[in-house]
């Protein structure tokens, strides 16, 4: 894949939308293509973040690791980002992302994303939306799930 190629991608995700050209294209110059074969993880729940990844081709499951085993909680695809939270929060990864069949990334490495966000305060505007986004979707589940739990509860017979 050519420079260009990964400038191109990087222009699709609107995180990157509003950086100039230039700029884009640096970014795209210090980050790296990296593959991943099936069930393959890319990171790991508590490990400590150092990039974030662009999906370039395949998808991607993330995964909680919890005391009840793990739960896939999204599937991510073509032009999505993952990893940018535990930069931004300079925190451990919240969740372990795993390979569903060849997975192919752009990994852009903290210091340059970091970079990015700071010098274009859109981006972090749109960091922000889609963080929204991923909030509100976790609040739909988690409220889901306990609407089921109350009404399995309610439905088991007394012991």
């Amino acid at each position: 894949m050519s420079l260009q190629q990964e400038f191109e991608l990087l222009r699709r995700v609107p995180f990157f939308a509003e950086i100039e050209p230039a700029k884009l294209k640096l970014l795209a110059f210090m980050s790296q293509r990296v593959g991943f074969d099936d069930k393959k993880s890319v990171v790991r729940q508590g490990e400590p973040a150092d990039a974030a990844y662009l999906i370039i081709e395949g998808e991607a499951d993330v995964v909680l690791e919890g005391p009840a085993g793990p739960i896939t909680v999204a599937t991510l695809g073509p032009n999505e980002i993952f990893g940018e939270i535990a930069i931004l929060c300079d925190a451990p990864r919240n969740a372990t992302v795993r390979a569903r069949g060849r997975l192919v990334t752009l990994r852009i490495a903290k210091d340059p994303f970091m970079r990015m966000v700071q010098e274009f305060p859109n981006m972090a505007v749109s960091i922000m939306q889609e963080l929204a986004h991923r909030l509100e979707a976790t609040n739909n589940q988690l409220r889901t799930a306990t609407s089921e739990v109350r009404r399995l509860r309610e439905a088991a017979p007394a012991a």
